[in-house]
């Protein structure tokens, strides 16, 4: 059991790869915003990759725990302590009934950090998983982020969670956190010559795009494009503006739409239609990279990639999320 004492900015109970097969209902996949962080800390307490664990956003999260177990945490580096005294990321420790877990803020990379705990996270599972999704207010712990005085219940592990304790990740398996991120991408729905210009392409894949403030787990607002990116001087029969079309799917999560002038990465909890377009689509691979990107901070660069890459990209992300990756 692990009692909240502070939820912090936003903590949330993420599983992967989410609540999938209803998008058609309108129901995003919600999930781990950096599945590898999420993975990762799952391997090295037993746990299979995809079990839940918590998401903690921006920092302050604190937590007593109610039982002897195991834990790990990886992500940003927030600083945290267990009992006041630091402990290691990207490794397996042992906790024991009373000890209290706390998180500084937002490290000098990155901006969530990921608590793994021997046996999951035990809340409901709705519609096959058990991730919160906040905008919709269903899922996870109660279908909100914690709060104070919230009470988890842990699943039961395979193992002795004793058993895992001092694991360490290869070297080369711990993901390197910038200030710029390069997302691979590939162009479409909506793109060049019928709706975004070759220069507007162009300008996707050269510029470097600073992430606005006002980014949250629906949507990563980039600055704004210049007007010479659109190949059409309005929308037609779908609206005023050159970015409105007639509504269609979005093919989240990764799609990059274009609401207006700005530029807008539909993620985890991210709208599933609608009457804009959307330019291009980053691959599953580097999904993770967005939710380490802060917000207000750092920056994103697309570089264009095609299927074979994408598709090897990903098989080589499933064995890093294995056992493999450990010393």
């Amino acid at each position: 059991m692990l009692q909240i004492k502070n939820g912090g900015i936003e903590t949330l109970v993420e599983d992967w790869p989410g609540r999938l097969g209803y998008l058609g209902k309108g129901m995003s996949a919600s999930g781990a915003f950096d599945n590898v962080g999420l993975g990762l800390a799952n391997i090295l307490v037993g746990n299979s990759f995809g079990e839940a664990g918590l998401e903690i956003t921006g920092g302050f999260f604190e937590a007593q725990f109610g039982i002897d177990t195991a834990i790990a945490v990886t992500g940003s580096d927030m600083k945290p302590v267990l009992n006041e005294k630091a402990i290691p990321m990207w490794e397996t420790i042992s906790v024991s009934k009373g000890d209290i877990i706390k998180f500084s803020h937002i490290g000098e990379f990155g901006f969530r950090s990921y608590l793994a705990v021997a046996g999951g996270i035990n809340v409901p599972e709705y519609l096959g998983s058990k991730s919160t999704c906040i905008f919709g207010s269903y899922g996870g712990f109660k279908g909100r982020k914690l709060a104070a005085k919230d009470e988890l219940v842990f699943g039961k592990p395979d193992d002795e969670p004793s058993d895992s304790t001092g694991r360490k990740l290869k070297k080369e398996a711990v993901p390197t956190y910038k200030r710029e991120w390069i997302l691979r991408a590939m162009p479409g729905a909506n793109t060049s010559p019928d709706y975004a210009s070759e220069k507007g392409m162009d300008h996707l894949f050269e510029h470097t795009f600073k992430i606005q403030h006002t980014s949250n787990r629906s949507a990563y607002r980039l600055e704004e494009l210049p007007d010479n990116f659109f190949a059409r001087s309005d929308g037609g029969v779908g609206g005023s503006h050159p970015s409105n079309i007639i509504d269609h799917a979005y093919a989240i999560r990764g799609a990059l739409n274009i609401c207006g002038n700005t530029p807008i990465l539909l993620i985890a909890d991210g709208p599933t239609l609608g009457g804009y377009m959307c330019a291009l689509n980053v691959i599953n691979a580097d999904l993770w990279k967005i939710g380490q990107g802060t917000p207000g901070r750092d920056f994103i660069k697309f570089k264009l990639t095609n299927q074979e890459e994408a598709t090897e990209a990903r098989i080589n992300q499933k064995k890093l999320l294995s056992e493999a990756s450990l010393l």
